[in-house]
């Protein structure tokens, strides 16, 4: 597994990658922006680090522009940064990364992190082509998601929620059901990541007036339904 770290503090970059490299990764290094996107579309490692800050720019923009890239747009990015404000946390997975951990870092927990974001892919390995709720059709082949035949960009951690939701059509989840199936077992992720990204999920199928699709019960979890509810 190749992964990218983007950290303009030299010491904190060597420690993550001779750490990770340890642990039989493939690791490489870039200090801002403009060098992280040379890298990604030459190489296409198999996950990203980002810290925020960075001298051209800044890791928020470069998920954002991850995330509108075809071939790359399925990477997963885990943000490393010193802001730590519940707000702070929110921007970051709002634009696109599928997880968030703050400074001073553990490496252990680190270690722990990207092993969940890289093996969750497999969690959804089946031999269905097409799956289809109501109006959604998705291809868990390319990834490609259709809403009444109009294709709809979707973040890696989007996806998988939608995918898993049209999966178990009907049925009433948990908030540590839904983190454990979609983000894998990882203690470090608590209930208002559920939240965030149904919130997201909930502004995309508004687009199509489909937000009632995805239901919260009251005292459970949610439940995602293609049934007309008045």
């Amino acid at each position: 597994m190749n992964i990218l770290v983007i950290e303009d503090d030299q010491a904190i970059r060597d420690m993550i990658c001779l750490s990770l490299s340890q642990a039989n990764y493939y690791t490489s290094g870039c200090v801002d922006v403009k060098c992280a996107k040379k890298y990604i579309l030459e190489i296409k490692p198999d996950c990203l680090i980002v810290d925020w800050m960075l001298p051209d720019s800044s890791g928020i923009e470069l998920i954002r522009w991850l995330r509108r890239q075809e071939n790359f747009k399925q990477i997963p990015a885990l943000m490393l940064t010193a802001k730590s404000e519940e707000s702070d946390k929110i921007t970051g997975l709002d634009s696109g990364a599928d997880d968030y951990m703050t400074k001073p870092l553990s490496l252990r927990e680190l270690h722990s992190r990207i092993k969940a974001l890289l093996r969750r892919p497999l969690s959804y390995t089946n031999n269905v082509h097409l799956i289809q709720s109501g109006p959604i059709t998705m291809n868990t082949d390319n990834h490609d998601v259709l809403i009444n035949n109009n294709p709809v960009d979707l973040t890696k951690t989007e996806y998988l929620l939608l995918k898993f939701f049209i999966s178990n059509e009907n049925k009433v989840f948990s908030r540590d059901q839904i983190l454990n199936s979609v983000w894998g077992v990882n203690a470090y992720l608590g209930d208002r990541t559920v939240d965030v990204h149904i919130l997201r999920l909930r502004k995309i199928l508004k687009q199509f007036k489909l937000e009632k699709m995805v239901k919260t019960v009251r005292g459970s979890g949610y439940r995602f339904s293609s049934k007309k509810t008045t």
